[in-house]
């Protein structure tokens, strides 16, 4: 696996929108906080409210063309994601990705974003930044804690043991240590790959899952999935974290009993309760990277 090279200030940067739309209204802001970071933003067309097309935030053409340019663009030193949403499974068949693993560079994003940190990790061997995004958190003021672990993210230093936020207190599942490469991101992009081109590969790997705004009977069909798959059997380790806005309705089952009853019997170490996904403060995480999980101790170092 490649690291890219660390950006710099005054960088030039890429802002591209995979996904989802910008909420117009945070365009500017976004742009800002990326100019506060000390680079150097480079609005892409995907990004403005012109090219929207419904719940996607450009035609696939124009969302996979920008990614494909800001790759390609020896200008530019890193890729940032906007923000999430849906739609970038839809295009990861217009990429050329032997062009993309020729010009590696920093890319970051998480959510929907998963779908391209996984490409992005197995077919061009490049480590990528599971980070919050400039239309989606930072484009105001977010925790300390937060950003600071995005700038070692984007210009370098993330690895060693990942700090704690007050109050974050890892629950070991199944105790015990495991070295590999992380992976993963969203349940719902992970679950998507299965039985495509792009398929997750957790053979030897450390798997990180979270999501948002799922029921826990659909998070459970979707672990199951994954169970039935064979990814809990071929992986290292699970690293479990943020389920937000995931509310139990009568006749669900905890989601702590559905990770005992689809992960554990794989015999493998499992972290829950790690500040990582859809919350705030979070974690940043370099997919691709090399770490060890102690599930027993609550830590996670990532290897330099």
């Amino acid at each position: 696996m490649l690291t890219p090279a660390p950006l710099y200030p005054g960088a030039r940067v890429a802002l591209v929108a995979p996904a989802s739309p910008v909420p117009p209204e945070r365009l500017s802001p976004a742009v800002e906080a990326v100019r506060a970071l000390g680079l150097e933003p480079v609005v892409y067309p995907s990004c403005r409210p012109e090219h929207r097309r419904g719940y996607l935030a450009a035609p696939d053409p124009v969302r996979a063309g920008d990614i494909q340019a800001a790759f390609c663009d020896n200008s530019i030193a890193g890729v940032l994601c906007i923000r999430g949403g849906y739609g970038a499974n839809r295009i990861l068949p217009l990429l050329d990705w032997a062009a993309i693993a020729r010009h590696p560079k920093v890319f970051a994003g998480y959510s929907d974003i998963t779908a391209l940190h996984i490409v992005l990790n197995q077919r061009c061997g490049l480590v990528t930044y599971h980070t919050i995004m400039p239309s989606t958190e930072y484009w105001e003021p977010v925790d300390p804690f937060s950003m600071g672990e995005l700038r070692r993210a984007l210009f370098g230093g993330l690895t060693g043991v990942l700090p704690l936020p007050e109050g974050a207190v890892p629950v070991p599942l199944a105790p015990g240590r495991a070295e590999g490469v992380l992976c993963g991101g969203n349940l719902t992009l992970v679950c998507a790959s299965l039985g495509t081109p792009w398929e997750i590969d957790t053979r030897g790997k450390l798997l990180f899952l979270e999501d948002i705004g799922e029921k826990p009977r659909r998070i459970d069909a979707m672990l199951t999935q994954l169970r039935n798959a064979g990814k809990f059997a071929d992986c290292a380790g699970v690293i479990l974290g943020a389920w937000t806005d995931c509310p139990e309705e009568e006749g669900d089952l905890p989601l702590e009993e559905s990770f005992r009853e689809l992960i554990l019997p794989a015999g493998k170490p499992v972290l829950a309760g790690v500040p990582c996904g859809h919350v705030l403060p979070t974690w940043s995480l370099p997919l691709g990277a090399r770490a060890v999980l102690d599930a027993g101790a609550g830590r996670l170092e990532v290897l330099s």
